[in-house]
């Protein structure tokens, strides 16, 4: 991905028809499969200056597929008044140093922390081995294991990086699902007896809590599937991803 960065200096009287004209403008914008994200900003201090931040796929996409293709033309047409407003627009690289502040709590604390966790997968894993289902897939399971996954999904949720330094991080995750060709019944049984373990442990049920908890249990039980099946060849090292409040890891397209 790229990050395009457009500095406008538009003079206060039209400062309100030009924040109209993006918004119009967002909507072909938006529509563009080239385009990832995008957000206007004003300043504070000087509300004549505005910065529009959009994302796109790659800078080919945006130079190329996007310029070239049909919702440029309705984009233009909307901010073409304001070209000559352009201080600067240029395209940055993401350089991996990202994070959340403490004015937000990561989804670990608002979950109740490790101790919460490790409640919910002693549920969630003694629900699992009485399963005919998905039971036969944990024959001989380590009994410390309900630990390690908590320990995982903590480091997911925002909280230690514990898994990373004590387990072997993503790479040892992905070695626990290759060849085990989990069905897609098999997947969907995983995730209802853990919906029904986050009642039972009494994690958090607000629905903002509960939504970007299953945004991550369909992502991964979704990723483990694929990995699991006969002839899957993973990215087999990477980070243990880090998942927020409506934040999934970054979407890159398959090319």
């Amino acid at each position: 991905m790229i990050v395009e960065y457009i500095r406008y200096r538009v003079p206060a009287e039209r400062s309100a028809e030009f924040e109209a004209a993006y918004r119009r403008a967002a909507v072909p914008l938006a529509s563009a499969p080239q385009c990832v994200d995008y957000e206007l900003t004003r300043c504070v201090e000087e509300p004549a200056c505005h910065i529009l931040r959009i994302t796109w796929s790659s800078a080919e996409d945006h130079l190329q597929g996007f310029r070239g293709g049909p919702h440029f033309a309705a984009f233009f047409a909307e901010i073409r008044p304001y070209v000559s407003d352009i201080e600067e627009m240029r395209h940055y690289e993401p350089t991996g140093i990202r994070g959340q502040g403490a004015a937000v709590p990561t989804l670990y604390d608002w979950a109740g922390g490790a101790e919460a966790l490790e409640r919910l997968t002693e549920i969630f894993y003694g629900h699992v081995m009485k399963d005919d289902l998905i039971g036969p897939l944990f024959a001989g399971m380590d009994p410390g294991h309900p630990g390690y996954v908590a320990m995982w999904l903590g480091e997911v949720f925002g909280g230690p990086d514990r898994y990373t330094r004590e387990r072997g991080g993503y790479p040892h995750m992905l070695s626990q699902h290759l060849g085990k060709g989990i069905t897609e019944p098999q997947r969907r049984r995983w995730v209802s007896l853990l919906l029904d373990a986050a009642d039972e442990a009494e994690l958090p049920g607000d629905p903002e809590f509960r939504a970007a908890f299953l945004g991550y249990i369909e992502w991964g039980t979704r990723l483990a599937f694929a990995n699991s099946q006969p002839g899957a060849a993973p990215i087999a090292h990477a980070p243990v991803p880090h998942w927020g409040w409506g934040v999934a890891p970054p979407y890159v397209p398959k090319g």
